[in-house]
């Protein structure tokens, strides 16, 4: 496909899977009367799917141009000679190994997860809930996913075709969908695994299933979690995480009342989250 073509065609197939996976939840839900417009639907759409997306896009293309323009030699072109789907795979599995070691430092550090924590805060889990993360989460993880794509050399078409993929299988991953894929959940991530991640009703379950595509990286570094039973309640560790969207990016910037931990991981399983001792500003 063209690169002109797959630029027009992107943003038609992206919003023809979110209206898939919004039939589909209503078809067979995993957590049925979960509601469509469940609480801060609309501050997902469109502050952060709609306004923040657009924004944050820009600064990360204008950076990642700015880098290539400005570093002696900065295209490698390591990749460049390979068929084009073939770096769109590389890429792809780059991304994921990258995001799970980064994902894993979240769940695991105080300061970091204050960046990963708005994405733990919606109070239900569907095809749009993924899109709330941190802008701060954004620009570090999109800068580390697809500067390499620029100074490797890859073709125009694979940041887009990677980009459309990450997309659409974050959707996937994220629906309130029932869907069993039995052994190939020990390869690829799907929604039977990964609303276990956003569970609050299971300590065992805090800090697993890391891996947002291929599930392979949670087994072979011993953090997959597996039940039978299904996941039932999820939502902000601290329940004073604001709704709006500007509130939710200040909350990230708290200061600590008295210098204690964020929680005492002996208590809480390992799950890093807020405590009694961090307040706004």
């Amino acid at each position: 496909m063209k690169l002109e073509t797959l630029q027009f065609v992107s943003p038609i197939i992206i919003v023809g899977t979110a209206l898939m996976f919004l039939w589909l939840e209503r078809l067979k839900p995993y957590n049925p009367g979960q509601r469509t417009f469940r609480d801060g639907f609309w501050v997902d759409l469109i502050g952060y799917g709609l306004i923040q997306s657009y924004v944050l896009g820009l600064v990360i293309a204008w950076f990642i141009h700015w880098v290539d323009a400005h570093t002696p030699n900065a295209r490698f072109h390591l990749v460049s000679g390979w068929p084009i789907w073939v770096q769109v795979v590389f890429f792809i599995f780059l991304h994921d190994f990258n995001t799970y070691w980064m994902h894993r430092s979240q769940h695991n550090s105080d300061i970091l997860w204050r960046t990963h924590e708005a994405h733990h805060s919606a109070p239900a889990v569907d095809w749009l809930s993924g899109i709330r993360s941190h802008s701060v989460e954004i620009l570090i993880y999109e800068t580390v996913h697809f500067l390499p794509i620029i100074l490797l050399g890859a073709a125009p078409e694979v940041p887009l075709w990677k980009g459309l993929f990450n997309s659409t299988y974050g959707m996937f991953i994220q629906a309130n969908l029932d869907i069993r894929m039995g052994k190939l959940l020990y390869f690829f991530n799907g929604p039977e695994l990964h609303r276990w991640h956003h569970a609050n009703d299971d300590e065992k379950a805090y800090g697993k299933n890391l891996a947002t595509k291929f599930s392979f990286y949670d087994v072979l570094f011993g953090t997959t979690y597996w039940p039978t039973r299904k996941a039932t309640e999820y939502g902000a560790p601290d329940s004073t995480f604001p709704k709006g969207y500007f509130a939710q990016q200040a909350f990230a910037f708290r200061r600590r009342v008295d210098g204690a931990q964020l929680l005492n991981r002996e208590e809480s399983g390992g799950r890093v989250g807020a405590s009694p001792t961090m307040e706004t500003t």
